[in-house]
Order: C-alpha cells, then sequence, then structure tokens
C-alpha cells in the first residue's frame, strides 16, 4: 500500500474535461462516451471479480485514461496514453510504481490483447464488452464510421469481413465476462457470419 493519498477524484475530473474539450468531434468510436461506458463495466466486473481498495483506483485511474491518447491520434495510442498518465498522474499524488501498473493495464488493450494480471483482464474485457451486448450494432456503426473519416475506405462487406475476423480471434478473460457476454458475442459472429456476401 502506497503511503501518498491519491487523488482519484481530482485525476478523474482533469481527465474527463481534457477529453470532453479536446478529442476530435470525427471520433464516433472513441468518444468520452465510450471511456464512460468502459469505466461503468469496469466497475461492474470488479466487484464481480473482488476488486477494491486501491486495486479499484488503480484500473479505474487506467480505464479513463487508455484512450488519450486519441487526443494526439490514433497511432500508437497506447503509448501516447501511457505517456500523458505519466506527465499528469504525479500531480494527483500517484507513485511511480502506482503509474507502471497503470500503464500496463493501457498497453494490454493493444491489439491483440495481452493481459498479464486480473486487472488487465479487467480492463481488456471492460474495453471489448459491447461485442456481446444488446447495442453492438450500434456501437460497431459507430467505428466503421470513424474507421472511414480516418482515412479508411471500407464497404460493408468489407467491415462485416473484418468484424468476423476480429470476433473470430476474441475472446474474454474473466469468468465473470465469459459468463454475462461470451454467449451472445458467438451469436453476434454468427449473425455477421450470415451477412457475408459471396465470394466471386
Amino acid at each position: 500500500m502506497s503511503d501518498a493519498v491519491i487523488n482519484f477524484e481530482g485525476a478523474r475530473e482533469f481527465i474527463r474535461q481534457k477529453l470532453s474539450t479536446e478529442l476530435s468531434p470525427k471520433l464516433s468510436y472513441h468518444s468520452l462516451v465510450h471511456i464512460l461506458d468502459v469505466y461503468n463495466i469496469a466497475e461492474k466486473l470488479a466487484e464481480m471479480e473482488g476488486v477494491k481498495g486501491e486495486e479499484l483506483t488503480l484500473l479505474l485511474t487506467a480505464v479513463l485514461f487508455h484512450d488519450s491518447g486519441f487526443l494526439v491520434g490514433p497511432k500508437e495510442h497506447e503509448k501516447i496514453s501511457c505517456q500523458i498518465a505519466k506527465e499528469f498522474l504525479p500531480g494527483f499524488g500517484y507513485s511511480a510504481g502506482q503509474i507502471e501498473r497503470i500503464e500496463g493495464m493501457i498497453m494490454a488493450t493493444r491489439m491483440p490483447q495481452t493481459p498479464l494480471n486480473l486487472l488487465e483482464e479487467i480492463i481488456c474485457d471492460a474495453d471489448l464488452d459491447y461485442l456481446g451486448r444488446d447495442d453492438f450494432w450500434t456501437i460497431g456503426h459507430k467505428l466503421f464510421t470513424e474507421l472511414n473519416s480516418n482515412g479508411s475506405t471500407l464497404n460493408e462487406n468489407d467491415w462485416n469481413k473484418q468484424q468476423v475476423s476480429f470476433l473470430e480471434k476474441h475472446h474474454y478473460f474473466t469468468k465473470s465476462a465469459i459468463q454475462m457476454r461470451k454467449a451472445k458475442k458467438d451469436h453476434h459472429l454468427e449473425m455477421v457470419r450470415s451477412k457475408l456476401l459471396p465470394e466471386s
């Protein structure tokens, strides 16, 4: 346990304000809405997995900063998110060791996801929670729109192919996420497969 008192509320308000005013409006998926969605799910998964105290604070801090790299751009955004966390979190009482753990969680969300401990598993599962939810189609469309506004020229069939490939490779890590989301995610995979146009 660290002796320093973390000012989590201050860090949360700081990054929320920064994201809400500085993120590009073209980010229809990687928006503050996404970050707050991941935050709510991470909180829920943490409770189900028995995570509390300082561990929970570090997890939720990592969630709030995990896509802050999009303030600069999509390329290497996880590394940039780590740099932003490293720059600002000491001012809110976070120790070097705590920031290192937060960076580990942020980097775990990079595709393909590579979590090495429970907190990293939770942030990874929360980040892609929507794959196994009813709003899968709505959120997926936001990502499709964002990619195309960022220079991609995906048509719907290309996008569906990408989705099939992604869903086939993806898996949830925590018991809680598997229990809550796997069945619906598998169902979505079948539905997206059924939309693919036959190869000419």
